[in-house]
């Protein structure tokens, strides 16, 4: 059996993406907001309370978790373009998604906070220049992260998240 943590496999970046690559790693931030409303659409208050995996975060939580988790790297590449290196603030993100609203709130909110965000956050990455995409970040548990890093992480996220709920939709039959 496949792990469920991981449904598109672990992050792996391994060589700096190209210019085309970085424009691929752009339409992919660019997509997931829609990919994620696709992902929950017609889900009933009964399945968005159900785990992706056991002990898992409910889909609920994913939803809250991807606007909450997109919000902090927009900051972060904001940071790392106006400040030299930045060390940037981490986040118990298993603490946040255990707060009242994350547990409970309806998803359209995050939902419509990410259409917001990834359009403005798209509009940025896409008047980044090579050497803005080599800037760079203090992540106090990763080290020295590079914009571009960055951007090739948080494309794997949107598409690791969203397939958390469309491989939890498969597995048990939701249409």
């Amino acid at each position: 059996m496949a792990d469920l943590r991981y449904p598109i496999g672990r992050f792996n970046f391994t060589v700096p993406p190209t210019a085309d690559q970085r424009r691929i790693l752009i339409d992919q931030i660019a997509e997931t907001p829609g990919l994620l409303k696709a992902a929950v659409k017609g889900l009933t208050e009964s399945q968005l309370a159900a785990p992706y995996r056991p002990e898992g975060w409910t889909v609920r939580q994913v939803v809250h978790h991807v606007a909450d988790s997109h919000m902090n790297s927009y900051v972060r590449f904001k940071l790392a373009l106006t400040e030299e290196q930045p060390t940037i603030k981490t986040y118990f993100e298993d603490r946040w998604a255990e707060l009242p609203e994350a547990r409970t709130a309806p998803v359209e909110i995050s939902l419509a906070l990410l259409d917001s965000l990834h359009a403005r956050w798209v509009m940025m990455l896409q008047a980044m220049t090579e050497a803005d995409f080599n800037r760079s970040l203090h992540h106090p548990e990763l080290g020295i992260v590079t914009l571009e890093k960055n951007l090739a992480l948080y494309a794997w996220h949107g598409r690791h998240h969203v397939a958390h709920i469309t491989s939890l939709r498969e597995r048990l039959g939701w249409r």
